[in-house]
């Protein structure tokens, strides 16, 4: 651990887990844990950062396997539809800038301003018996959403040992995004129709987060960085459709070893796993939205000046076991840059 304080890890920008802060499938936000890639603030002063993610979900998955249409059509999720919605892909593009404050080593607070760009297709709700024209390019309908998603303020506190490699965080997200009903489809069959909920750039929800890190040298040359984090909606806001709409709690665990015999350029890997409970309300789908992933995450981080830093990171599904019917990617990226003036 003295070589942890001697060299000090790099600056913290972001919170600790992902970019997305609330979601409404199990597989459509960032889990990558950003304090893997840059390191826990050890420093007084500010930090600002700048990261961007792609998430690609075009896998039709159920359970552990690969789902086929005609599967989701004879064998529905929810069978009071007597069909089930032929999903076809969903690109989400997230911006987030970051801004941290530390008065003293012992604290920290964190904001995070995502910006969400989101594309999505579907088939629509098609009924048994499943047919070819069931996918033909005629029942193809199509959304975007754009704007500002929810917000988050994040504290951590870190005094529990001398050498603060151990911390604990408390804070919220705020119902910054459009939500409910406010983005509609522009396109096809369901033209004019609102996209689902757990689509929308926010969920209207306000949500308590609790977590916790640690981190530590396990050789000369190698760290090794835990952290984990629960988020829950509290409440929701009243002024738009779907008031009683409340995504699922999350849980996410991130484990990651980084190699650091060069701090310039420095290698890592992490394991990032989610477990998301179904989404609840009248605007919900609640048969289609739980599950748990697991990712393999490689990256580099590269230090371009003594307080700027880059890095980039591609996330790769190992395992997941989803409830109903869901697009999972086939991979995600992730690229950021921090600075501590």
């Amino acid at each position: 651990m003295d070589r942890l304080r001697r060299q000090g890890l790099p600056a913290l920008v972001v919170a600790a887990l992902a970019p997305a802060s609330a979601w409404g499938c199990a597989s459509c936000g960032c889990t990558l844990s950003v304090d893997a890639a840059t390191g826990y603030a050890a420093t007084a002063g500010w930090r600002f950062g700048m990261q961007f993610d792609y998430i690609d979900q075009d896998e039709l998955r159920s359970g552990t396997h690969s789902a086929s249409p005609q599967q989701v059509v004879e064998q529905p999720s929810n069978s009071a539809l007597r069909g089930g919605e032929i999903e076809r892909q969903t690109i989400n593009r997230y911006l987030t800038a970051g801004v941290a404050y530390s008065p003293n080593p012992d604290w920290y607070f964190d904001l995070r301003l995502p910006y969400v760009l989101r594309d999505h297709w579907t088939y629509g709700v098609q009924v048994q018996p499943y047919s070819p024209a069931d996918v033909a390019p005629d029942q193809l309908s199509s959304a975007r959403a754009a704007g500002l998603g929810d917000v988050r303020v994040v504290g951590n506190y870190q005094g529990f040992l001398p050498t603060r490699n151990l911390g604990v965080q408390l804070g919220i997200k705020l119902p910054t995004g459009e939500y409910g009903t406010a983005v509609r489809f522009d396109s096809g069959p369901l033209l004019g129709t609102p996209l689902d909920a757990s689509l929308q750039p926010g969920t209207g929800s306000t949500d308590l987060i609790l977590g916790a890190y640690y981190y530590t040298a396990v050789s000369q040359d190698f760290d090794l960085i835990a952290n984990g984090q629960f988020q829950s909606a509290l409440w929701h806001a009243q002024n738009q459709p779907g008031q009683d709409y409340r995504p699922g709690n999350s849980v996410l665990l991130a484990f990651g070893m980084r190699y650091v015999a060069h701090p310039a350029l420095v290698p890592q890997a992490q394991v990032n796993l989610i477990r998301k409970t179904a989404d609840q309300g009248a605007l919900a789908d609640t048969t289609d939205t739980a599950g748990t992933i697991a990712y393999l995450s490689p990256g580099l981080t590269l230090r371009i000046a003594p307080r700027l830093h880059l890095y980039a990171f591609v996330q790769v599904p190992v395992f997941s076991n989803l409830s109903g019917y869901q697009l999972l990617p086939r991979w995600t990226a992730s690229v950021g840059v921090s600075y501590a003036p």
